[in-house]
Order: structure tokens, then sequence, then C-alpha cells
């Protein structure tokens, strides 16, 4: 504008001052032109080079564009967006960002930069708290923590704060919630329930009883339900455990689908097991009058049984005692080490740890036999190099050590068995029983003095617990198709011989059952295994003719007929029984089997739906105690039975297939308790000893 300005004062006095007027006109409207395009061109200039220090300018397609460095974004560039499109694209870049992850949760308002929103729920986060809760054992006043509610204020800072009321009110919700599912299915269920149930004692001595459900579902599947873990008050009687029973059983509304009871040798246990059974048969509850619902457990017996054969332990057995104290004492580093070098010496390639036993648990000492039998050499070596060590066992010794060792593996090899809860038992218990038969007389007429002694400790309590043991056992192995009667008739006849009474009785008993459940279904009671037709069918015509002829000849005739056509009807467990027996050697699932042939024999997989659903001991229940220890610990003694129940019910129904697989792998007779220390022994990388932890 000045310059204009002074061009127009030119203009004036040249006009004034000179004739030359128009040609001085001409001149100054060139320059002004010539200016004015100046101009324009160091404005292009300074808008294409005004763009962001993060920017590279390309040329592409003869449009001028920028590339963001950090993200790699390109947008236009050119004067009349190019300033703008920077400043935009600087507010969304997702590499543009400084901030933590915490800040970066935080949500922001809609002009402000943001990775992502987050939506916070309430109650997704009280539903995930009390399963971590549950999950876990922790204690309500857990969501009070100052450490907690650090970490879940960093998280989001508007987060509700809990409260260990508001825990406890959550896990109660939650197990009323369960609790009507758990009744849910079993209104579903068309089989029948059995039962296992024991007593427990708090760290305060407080009593709890635990019941626990078996069942099988419509699915063929074999389930698991802790049903309540209630406190119990004393006295602890007979009569006052068959009415907490009674009561949790009509809370439940399940006394109609009852058909056994798994209970402990304790005496109070068979008084309140005969009132409960009298009590629900006096409704006709029961099948067979309630003649199968008590069932003892076999792993108690089975303790009880080997606990007399090791009352008088053999000298050998102590040396292999002393020898594993001597190697696993803390006294002395230096014997640790010596037997190290010993293992490596004589190169014995395992890597199992040695077992220190427990004299009240006779698994513990075939565990302890066990091991120290991978390390005979190293004993043996260690007693030549180390003069302190006095305890190693002579050859001989060893060698009866190891018949006691194979002697122990056989009631060891059927506890595990008996201990399972993921896998029908009823119809193992013939199978692993007589095995343990088997040993035993073996050993009774064997030539070790030692072995035969033993067995014959043995021999006397397992003839009365044998005596004892349920029929219903025995017909749940002739419900195995690898088994069926020619098994248990085998076994009988080993126990009591030719033409024994008591083969005759687990017969009558299975057909009586069977008839039970036949009277009881809508199915026909009859499987026609012949293609012609039936009697009255056969002789409809003949009867016609003889009400035209009034002849006795006709009469005569029919008789004749349907006694020549009654056996082509057999039962569907006359047919089972007929059939080839499966072999033993194919990995088979007896559940399977029976979902597969519902349809061939209806009643009869109704019936054993029933029966292989009975567990033979009540490991199911006592593995709840170790739940309730570390719920209702030393810290927490103060906590009221019924959010006890909550929390142990709730994790079962919720993780119960999960713990039940933590407890099988665990297990091997309560491996975690038994094992004091541990000795495992590893090679490392590039070192020239062989290292033991936890020896």
């Amino acid at each position: 504008m000045i310059f204009w300005h002074f061009s127009v004062s030119f203009l004036n006095i040249t006009l004034e001052g000179t004739p030359w007027t128009l040609l001085s006109l001409f001149y100054v409207t060139l320059l002004d032109v010539i200016l004015l395009l100046f101009l324009l061109y160091i404005k292009e200039s300074i808008d294409s080079v005004a763009l962001s220090d993060d920017d590279d300018n390309i040329i592409a397609e003869d449009k001028l564009k920028s590339q963001c460095k950090k993200c790699g974004a390109q947008y236009m560039a050119s004067s009349r967006y190019g300033t703008g499109n920077m400043r935009r694209h600087i507010k969304v870049c997702k590499r543009n960002d400084t901030r933590d992850i915490g800040q970066m949760m935080i949500s922001r308002d809609t002009n402000s930069l943001s990775l992502g929103s987050i939506q916070y729920d309430s109650n997704k986060f009280r539903e995930l708290v009390m399963a971590c809760i549950v999950m876990h054992d922790l204690p309500f006043q857990f969501v009070e923590w100052a450490g907690i509610r650090a970490i879940h204020q960093y998280l989001y800072p508007d987060v509700d704060t809990l409260t260990r009321n508001t825990a406890k009110a959550d896990v109660l919700k939650a197990y009323q919630r369960e609790k009507l599912k758990i009744k849910a299915m079993f209104e579903e269920v068309s089989g029948r329930v059995s039962l296992t149930s024991d007593l427990w004692s708090s760290c305060i001595s407080d009593g709890y009883m635990c019941l626990t459900a078996h069942f099988i579902d419509k699915e063929w599947r074999l389930q698991k339900r802790i049903l309540n873990f209630c406190f119990m008050p004393p006295p602890h009687t007979g009569v006052a455990l068959s009415e907490k029973i009674f009561d949790l059983l009509c809370g439940w509304k399940i006394e109609g689908k009852l058909f056994s009871l798994t209970l402990d040798n304790a005496s109070s246990n068979d008084v309140s097991v005969e009132a409960l059974g009298s009590q629900l048969q006096l409704k006709g509850l029961l099948p067979c009058n309630g003649e199968f619902f008590h069932l003892r457990c076999c792993c108690h017996i089975l303790n009880l049984v080997v606990q007399d054969g090791l009352k008088h332990i053999d000298r050998a057995i102590e040396k292999i005692r002393e020898s594993v104290k001597y190697v696993k004492g803390s006294h002395s580093q230096v014997r640790k080490q010596k037997f190290l070098d010993c293992v490596k010496l004589v190169s014995v390639g395992v890597k199992k740890g040695l077992r220190q036993d427990i004299l009240t648990r006779w698994n513990s000492t075939y565990l302890m036999l066990d091991s120290a039998l991978l390390y005979r050499r190293a004993f043996e070596h260690l007693a030549l190099s180390d003069s302190n060590y006095k305890s190693c066992p002579s050859a001989e010794e060893w060698d009866k050590v190891e018949k006691v060792w194979r002697f122990l593996h056989v009631f060891y090899d059927a506890t595990l068995v008996f201990s399972g809860t993921k896998y029908p038992t009823a119809n193992l218990f013939f199978p692993s029983i007589s095995q343990c038969y088997l040993t035993l007389k073996m050993a009774l007429e064997g030539t070790d003095e030692y072995l035969r002694f033993m067995a014959s400790m043995m021999w006397v309590k397992f003839q009365k617990y044998w005596a004892d043991f349920s029929v219903i056992l025995a017909i749940a192995c002739i419900l195995d198709p690898r088994y069926k009667m020619t098994f248990v008739e085998l076994c009988y006849k080993k126990a009591h011989g030719e033409d024994s009474l008591e083969i005759l009785l687990v017969r009558n008993k299975l057909y009586s059952l069977f008839d039970e459940y036949k009277s009881k279904s809508s199915h026909p009671t009859t499987t026609s295994v012949s293609s012609r037709p039936r009697a009255n069918e056969a002789t409809s015509y003949l009867e016609s003719m003889e009400v035209e002829s009034k002849l006795d000849l006709f009469k005569e005739f029919d008789d004749i007929t349907s006694e020549e056509f009654s056996y082509a009807h057999k039962s569907q467990l006359e047919l089972y029984l007929d059939e080839p027996k499966m072999s033993r050697n194919v990995n088979f699932d007896v559940l399977t089997f029976w979902e597969s042939h519902q349809y061939r024999y209806p009643e009869l997989a109704v019936m054993a739906r029933d029966v292989l659903s009975i567990p033979v001991s009540t490991v199911a229940s006592e593995a709840a105690f170790s739940v309730g220890g570390r719920v209702l610990d030393q810290y927490r003694s103060s906590l009221k039975p019924e959010n006890v129940e909550a929390i142990i019910c709730t994790r079962d129904w919720l993780y119960g297939d999960k713990d039940d697989n933590e407890y099988e792998n665990t297990r091997e007779l309560m491996k975690i308790t038994q094992d004091i220390m541990q000795m495992s022994l590893k090679e490392e990388t590039g070192e020239q000893t062989t290292v033991c932890s936890n020896f």
C-alpha cells in the first residue's frame, strides 16, 4: 500500500513538471505489476514451508503432500489447507502421545487426546472381586487392603470403594444364585443320587458336616457337587447326625431320589444311617427296601487292614527309615553332598526324591520304600565311603524290602483307584479288591516268614470286612461289560469255594433289583430274539377256530404253542449277560458304553446309571476339608458358619472341576502333606557336579 501511494505521488509530480506524462504513467504501471507478482510468489513460498518440523514434504501426482514422521499418515500440504491439515493431524496422531499406560486408560472429553475409551462396569467389577475371594480363599477384608485399593485407583480413579460387608454380601448373593442352579439341575436328573458324608473339626474345635452328592446327568457324565458344609453342634450322636442329614436333604428336595450313602467306619455313622434309612423307607423312598442304602468307605477299610500288617515293622524297614533320616537330616550338609557324590558315581538315572514316612500313614511307608529302592546302589556306596553311616541294609535285607514293597504295591494301587472322584468307582471295586485278596493268599502260602506274618495279621480283618461288603458293589462290577457275571463268580469261588451261597445271593439280588426298575419303567419288559411271530399273534386264528368248533383239541394245541414260543423272550438283563464280554485291554469308558446302549437296554441302562454313580469312598467329602482348613484358618477362626458354607460351596459349584483336577494331580495319597522334604536331582549346563534342590 505504501508503494502504491509512492507511485501516485510520483505520478502527480511527473504530470506537473514534465511533458512526458503518458510515458511516465506506463512505466509506473509496469513497475506495480512486477512488484505485485513478486509479493504473490513470496506468499506462496512462505505457505509451503510453514509446515511442522515433524513432516517431510513429498511431491506426488503434481500435488504437494506431507507425511508424518511418527505415524506415516499423508495429507494435502498445498497453500489452501496445508497448515490446517497439519494442526488437525497433530491432535489425532496416535504416536504423538507421551503419556504412560495408566494415563492412556483414563477417559477424557471428546476434544482431547485418547487412545481408546474403556468402559467401566461396577457390577462386573464386583463380580470379579467376589470370584477372586472365592477362588483363592481370601478374606472379606481383602477389598479393604491399602495395596489392593491403590491398584484399583491406579487403573480407574472413579472405581467403587468396596467394604468387607459388601464383599460378604456379594459372596452370599452368588451362593444363593448358584444354589438355585443346582436345584434346577437336580430337577432335570432322571436317575437317583448317591451321597457321601463326613465330619471335620476346625482349628477352634467347631464341628462341620460335609454332604456331597454324586450322580450321572442326562449327558451321561459323572457329577459331584458339595451340597452343604454346615456347622454341626455337639453331640455328634447317630440320631443327631441322621436328623441333620434328613433336614439337609429336604432342603434340596432330593429325599425321594436317594440310592446310597457312603460313610466311614465310625460307630455313630452306623446308628445314623440305620435311623435315616428307616425314616426314608417308611415313605417308600429307597429301592429294594433300603437294602443297598449303606456303604462303608473302602479306603478306610484298606487302611485298617494294612495298618494291622505294619504294626510290627521288620528291622530291614527300620534301617531304611534311619538311612533316609541320615541323608535328609538338617544337621549336616556334608552328608547330603556325600550322598549326591555317590548318586553321581553310581550313575543313578532317576530324579525322584527320597521320601520320609509318617508312622500313622502306611502309604507313606510304601512311598519311602519305593524311593529308597531306586537309590539302593547309592546307599551301598555311601556305606563304603562314610564311616559314620551305620544303618545300611544288607543284601538280604534289601531283597526283603523289595518283597514288602511289591506286597504293598497292590494295596496302594487299589487305594488310588478307590479315591477317584472324576470316574465311576463302584464297578472297579471287585477287580481291585480281588487283587488284594490274591496277594494276601499268596503271602499266606509263601515261604517268607515276615510276609506270611504280615498277611496273617491282615487276613483276619480282611475277612471281617469282606463279609460286610455290600452286594451292590458286585452288581456294579456285573454292569461293567468287561467283567459281567463271570468275574464276580470267579472272585467268590476263590473266596468261598465252588457252589458258594454268596454267588447265588448276588444273582438273586441282581434280578430282584432289575425287576424293580422294570416294574417302574414304561419301556417294554422283554425283548424278542426270534423273528417268528409272538405266541398270541400266532394263535389268534386258532382261537377263532376254537370258538367255532368248541373242540378241546385246539385248547391243548394253544398250550403247546405258548410253551414253544416262550423261549423267544428274554429280559434285557439276560440279553446283556449272554453277549460276549469286551476286552479289558482297550481304552474303555463304562458310561460311554451305557450311553450308546441306552436304547437297546432302556431299563437296564437306567439301573446302571444309578448303580455306577455310587462312590466307594468318602474322599470327595474329605477333599473339601482341605479347602475348609484354608478358609477357616487361625486368622479367620471367627468366621460365621453360614459364610464358611457360602465360600466353600460356591467355590465347588463354580470351580469344582479345576479343583478336582488339581487334587487328582497332587493326590497320590496326599502327596503334598506326606512329602516332608522332596529331593530332586537335576544337572545344570556347564557344571561338573549334580545339584540337589530341597534335599
